[in-house]
């Protein structure tokens, strides 16, 4: 779209624009067209190459400018202005529209075994000697979308609909930056032309939505008003913002257009038109992206055999979580418009097209029942159990409900079939109910009100969502933090993990955090698993647990809201733990890091008289309650916030955050404007993009992190 020339004689007229008044110049329309032009380049620098070379401020400058000449009435607005990109106006209704040509759904494959088979099948229906050259795609969880551009100028945008016809959204459209107002068709002959893409949003950007959200609903909190519910899928928010009302609120939710075909194109006397540039998908790519689109032209491929687009396929499936965009798999597509033609369509699909579906992310079955654990805090989560299911190839058969009111906000009932997805291929989570598949036998969930361990009377404090069982003796909560005690994030006991831990409860050898420090060992070589050399290394891994820095006691002992970082820093206020007691929550809150809850949490714990005597008594088996004055391999990064992302290959993550401690500097758990430096390693994902859109971070490799401490 733009030759280096170009974009050198662009940012000189920028500066040219910048300095000029608008009421001073000899040409209205001169400066008006200019602003245009500057204003829709920088556009794409922006939104299409990620590459802005002006601030946003300086955009706005020359945005308004802009906007003051038309609402001036001095010069017409033009239909490419960008000022049209959010109309002032509500979309009551959204009528419907045809499509030039149809848009076809694709047959779908799975397997190197389908993509074979088609392959065949695109053979036979040429001839035995024709070259057959396949384009692949990304195939982008979206929302689908055709822009029909007359004379260079977007007239109308439509969303899939039934194929035929669908939904008007050009007010909406126009709000996208990736979608440009007006392209260089005409001068390749084309008077009007109808595109296809997908409309979606940047995974970073949605994690941003969210931010956004919890942020109000930190306020709706406050008020007592009902929060808003966070985005879950950026497909649906995306296809939700195109059937917004109001434009405006459509533009706030940071949607992108990848367009990546040409349905139909005519020249100036209506015939359609066939160029070389039309008559190859690839070539469509190619000349879209040319004409400023956001197309996916570097992310695909052609290749002359389908055992290259199967390898092609798999990679890309290896590589999706790493992916800034959701993709479900792959299309591919014949090359060639001619032989498209030759190899024809159903009523439902392309025969010259086909989709490979990455492993499903997404299932639907049914939920059984619904058992209810309690954590080592004592609260109660409600568990799925579900008829097992495979999503991207694990087996799921249970799945965490939350709390009360995410079974009643999504009307969840045992019974149900519902919704399941693998939240970044990790997590399973419960969409929601298939409301539709009820037959009126499911059962409406009513939450215990006893505990499911000891039978107390379950109890929900005003501020949290989560009932709990405050039985300081519940069996359920005592292996839970027992559990936590040994874990390596505590005391880091080997030899001690859950397993051994829930054995040694059935046996009648642990009872309590005491007994950790009082292990029959005789009675636990007796059992069976066990020998004389286990049971001595376990006896050497629990003497020398007592030696651990304090802070790992004090995250063992499971104080609420207090993981690793703010025990350090707790730490180094005081001789001893027990010191604590002494302190009020004002104090604790004026703490770096420490807010009111968390200082509550902190004040109540060292306030209840139990767990002081705990304290003491492991004191007194000889566990370490003492604080180390903190000796410093140097001081240099003093005053330094470091986070580590991606695959390290010179330190493990839990040495390099040591490193990080023993020069001075500190470790803080997430991208934001409080970070310095971020050490980014192999693989790097959205940590990485988050920094380089924030642009007050410094992203660094591990060899620079060690040169900045001398150890390069």
């Amino acid at each position: 779209m733009y030759t280096p020339e170009k974009e050198k004689q662009l940012i000189a007229l920028t500066d040219k624009m910048m300095a000029l008044d608008k009421f001073k110049v000899s040409s209205l329309d001169y400066f008006a067209d200019s602003l245009i032009e500057v204003l829709n380049f920088h556009e794409w620098k922006y939104y299409v190459q990620s590459k802005p070379i002006i601030t946003d401020f300086e955009y706005d400058q020359l945005f308004q400018k802009l906007k003051d000449l038309e609402e001036s009435n001095l010069v017409a607005i033009r239909p490419d202005s960008p000022t049209q990109r959010v109309s002032e106006g509500l979309n009551d209704d959204f009528p419907t529209v045809p499509h030039l040509v149809p848009m076809m759904s694709l047959e779908n494959s799975y397997n190197a075994e389908d993509l074979k088979a088609f392959d065949k099948k695109v053979r036979e229906a040429l001839t035995d000697d024709a070259e057959v050259k396949y384009a692949v795609e990304l195939k982008y969880d979206g929302s689908s979308i055709s822009l029909i551009y007359e004379n260079d100028v977007l007239v109308r945008a439509a969303t899939r609909g039934n194929g035929v016809e669908g939904d008007d959204i050009t007010n909406n459209a126009k709000t996208i930056k990736t979608v440009p107002l007006k392209a260089g068709f005409s001068k390749h002959g084309i008077s009007k032309i109808e595109l296809r893409g997908e409309v979606l949003i940047e995974l970073e950007a949605f994690r941003q939505l969210n931010e956004q959200r919890e942020a109000q609903n930190e306020i709706l909190r406050e008020e007592g008003k009902k929060e808003l519910e966070l985005y879950k899928h950026s497909r649906n928010t995306a296809a939700g913002a195109l059937r917004l009302k109001d434009p405006k609120e459509v533009a706030q939710r940071n949607l992108e257009a990848v367009i990546y075909q040409i349905g139909y194109a005519e020249d100036k006397d209506g015939n359609e038109l066939r160029t070389s540039i039309i008559d190859s998908q690839h070539g469509n790519m190619e000349f879209l992206s040319s004409l400023g689109f956001k197309s996916p032209k570097g992310e695909t491929g052609l290749f002359a055999t389908i055992e290259e687009v199967v390898d092609y396929c798999n990679y890309w499936e290896a590589k999706r979580d790493s992916y800034n965009y959701e993709i479900d798999g792959m299309v591919v597509k014949v090359d060639s418009k001619q032989q498209q033609e030759l190899i024809g369509v159903t009523s439902h699909h392309p025969k010259w097209a086909i989709a490979f579906k990455f492993k499903a992310k997404q299932a639907i079955t049914k939920l059984e029942r619904i058992e209810y654990q309690v954590g080592r805090t004592g609260a109660i989560t409600p568990v799925a159990k579900l008829d097992p299911v495979i999503l991207t190839g694990v087996e799921i058969s249970s799945v965490s409900l939350h709390n009360e009111e995410f079974i009643s906000e999504k009307d969840i009932r045992i019974g149900d079939y519902v919704m399941v997805e693998r939240a970044g291929d990790v997590i399973p989570y419960i969409v929601g109910p298939v409301k539709e598949r009820r037959t009126g036998a499911e059962e409406v969930v009513v939450f215990p009100t006893e505990c499911p361990s000891c039978s107390a009377t379950l109890e929900k404090p005003e501020e949290e969502s989560v009932w709990r069982c405050i039985n300081p003796t519940c069996p359920a909560q005592m292996e839970e933090r027992l559990i936590h005690f040994v874990s390596k994030g505590a005391m880091n006991i080997d030899g001690l993990g859950k397993d051994i831990i829930k054995r040694f409860i059935q046996e009648g050898i642990i009872n309590s955090l005491l007994d950790i420090y009082n292990l029959d060992f005789e009675r636990i070589e007796a059992l069976e698993g066990w020998q004389k050399k286990s049971v001595e290394k376990l006896k050497r891994n629990v003497e020398a647990s007592k030696q651990n820095e304090n802070w790992r006691l004090l995250v063992a002992l499971g104080v609420r809201h207090v993981g690793g970082t703010t025990a350090k820093m707790l730490v180094k206020n005081v001789k001893n733990l027990l010191e604590f007691e002494h302190w009020s929550e004002e104090k604790l809150a004026e703490l770096e890091d420490v807010g009111p809850k968390v200082a509550h949490s902190i004040f109540d714990f060292f306030g209840n008289e139990t767990n002081r005597a705990v304290i003491q008594t492991l004191a007194d088996l000889g566990v370490n309650i003492e604080s180390v004055e903190e000796v410093l391999t140097s001081n240099v990064l003093e005053g330094k916030t470091f986070l580590f992302t991606g695959t390290l290959t010179k330190f493990s993550r839990d040495k390099a955050k040591v490193l990080v401690e023993e020069n001075g500097g500190k470790n803080i758990s997430a991208v934001s404007s409080k970070l310095n430096y971020l050490v980014a390693g192999e693989k790097a994902g959205s940590k990485l993009t988050k920094a380089q859109k924030l642009g007050t971070v410094e992203i660094i490799s591990e060899d620079d992190f060690l040169e900045m401490i001398g150890q390069n």
